[in-house]
């Protein structure tokens, strides 16, 4: 299974962003970790960051004409309010799921709610940088949606 793994704005600041909340991982150091898990479970990943809205739309749009078989996104602020990833991950229809390293649902009002979640077949959080790997789980069939 070829799964692209898509991360947004401040997420290549891991390790020196709010450790507290995200961990002391880097970003080099969280692509390693589901790497590894990946070639484990037998599937092929590869790895997209950035800070730009319309570079993440592009990306997904990619993933479409690349073959991919899944998405695990970590749109990070873009969850609240990104309507035009919502509308990516729908026009290319390929299974995705969702990624924040802390529980939104336990931090400030504003990042409660999720545009992007309806796009997705499941969403993880407040598992840490495991949730990477129980997203890519959710989507090779191993894991469990009602439990991310």
């Amino acid at each position: 299974m070829k799964i692209k793994v898509i991360n947004g704005p401040n997420m290549n600041m891991l390790g020196i962003r709010e450790p507290s909340i995200y961990g002391s991982v880097s970003y080099d150091g969280l692509c390693d970790v589901i790497a590894r898990h990946a070639a484990g479970v037998g599937a092929e990943v590869s790895f997209f960051q950035s800070n730009c809205e319309g570079e993440i739309i592009d990306c997904i749009h990619s993933c479409y004409f690349d073959g991919c078989d899944g998405i695990v996104i970590n749109p990070a602020a873009y969850t609240h309010y990104s309507y035009a990833i919502y509308d990516a991950i729908k026009t290319v229809a390929l299974p995705a799921v969702e990624v924040h390293i802390s529980d939104i649902s336990a931090r400030e009002s504003f990042r409660r709610e999720s545009v992007i979640a309806g796009a997705c077949v499941a969403q993880v959080a407040g598992k840490g940088i495991d949730g990477y790997n129980i997203a890519i789980d959710i989507l090779i069939g191993r894991g469990d949606k009602r439990n991310g």
